[in-house]
């Protein structure tokens, strides 16, 4: 049995929507990132350069704070089900900070990694990257419209990479860009059932549609 699931993914895959809907499933507790919330997120999309840093430290150290409240509940009496990987954050901070603002980033990633704790089963969504943007142009998040597809290529063809040699959990890579679980019932069930058979290695889930 999973005790603590992590959904991954990149910008507009749906990894919010299934953390939702698979903590309500299975009656579990859901851990939840606000990326709203970063009060740099606004002026990095229009500056990049000028606001990479202070949002990347505002995301680590957020991502660390919500991570450490799992040291202290009981991840035995009840699944946990989130929507970010900790780890992920070095993703957009290698993609995002200058050599110089990324070794100084990577020092104090290091430090906290250490108490953070792993989880015992990572869902990775992966698309393409025209989905991707068309499903961040139709939710039209004012913070996203500065986003442009070749800094959302940029960042999809990152998280591929990083999952492609991904070994400290188990894995299930689902291809999202087929699937839509939160308006068909049976693919969300189908789903969930590869997800709780899910034991150990990399293990790719091949959508109904495509079996």
């Amino acid at each position: 049995m999973h005790h603590y699931i992590v959904i991954e993914g990149p910008l507009g895959v749906g990894k919010t929507s299934l953390a939702m809907m698979l903590s309500e499933k299975i009656g579990g507790r859901a851990l939840m990132e606000d990326v709203e919330e970063n009060p740099f997120l606004v002026g990095f999309y229009q500056n990049p350069r000028k606001h990479a840093f202070q949002a990347q430290i505002f995301f680590l150290l957020r991502r660390y704070d919500l991570t450490a409240e799992l040291t202290q509940i009981d991840l035995f009496s009840r699944v946990t089900v989130s929507d970010f990987l900790f780890d992920k954050d070095r993703i957009f901070a290698r993609a995002n900070l200058e050599d110089n603002e990324y070794w100084l980033y990577e020092q104090l990633f290091r430090i906290l990694r250490k108490r953070v704790v792993q989880p015992d089963l990572v869902i990775f969504l992966q698309a393409k990257t025209p989905v991707l943007a068309e499903r961040i142009r139709r939710r039209n998040r004012k913070y996203e419209r500065g986003i442009s597809y070749k800094y959302l290529d940029r960042i999809n063809q990152a998280f591929n990479e990083f999952f492609f040699h991904y070994t400290d959990s188990p894995l299930l890579v689902v291809n999202a860009s087929e699937i839509d679980f939160v308006h068909n019932p049976l693919e969300f069930e189908d789903l969930v059932d590869h997800i709780q058979a899910m034991t150990s290695g990399t293990q790719y889930y091949v959508p109904m549609s495509s079996r």
